[in-house]
């Protein structure tokens, strides 16, 4: 059975949407991903989209949502990105706030450490979910 990862940030337009492709790949039938946002920007960030075109995947297919558009499930883990107060409480077995820096204003260089920060957190976690 698949384990069921949620990722939550503000807009869900950068950190979560990049975490949620990451789970995708690096997960591929072991993982059920979703992301949203408490506060949805209705779009994903241009640079995110850029950014994860360098590595092949698509953002592109991808939407900004809110946390009531995702299905209503407990998840495996709940992972917010840095958004603290501002991600409501959502049904998770499991909660970890990565506490990642929003790289929507920062420059390209700057946003792609922020993505391979988030690829090898969402690694971890995968790594972590095979042995329990």
């Amino acid at each position: 059975m698949k384990k069921s990862l949620l990722f939550v940030c503000v807009e869900n337009s950068c950190r979560s949407q990049i975490a949620e492709a990451f789970a995708n790949i690096h997960g591929k039938d072991l993982i059920e991903a979703f992301s949203a946002g408490s506060r949805p920007s209705g779009q994903v960030n241009p640079k995110a989209i850029a950014t994860m075109q360098e590595l092949g995947y698509n953002l592109t297919e991808h939407s900004s949502k809110s946390l009531t558009e995702i299905p209503k499930i407990e998840y495996e883990y709940a992972i917010t990105m840095g958004c603290g107060d501002e991600c409501p409480f959502v049904d998770a077995k499991n909660r970890e706030d990565w506490n990642i820096p929003d790289p929507k204003a920062m420059s390209m260089e700057d946003f792609r450490q922020i993505r391979d920060l988030i690829e090898t957190k969402v690694k971890e976690l995968i790594a972590r979910l095979l042995k329990g």
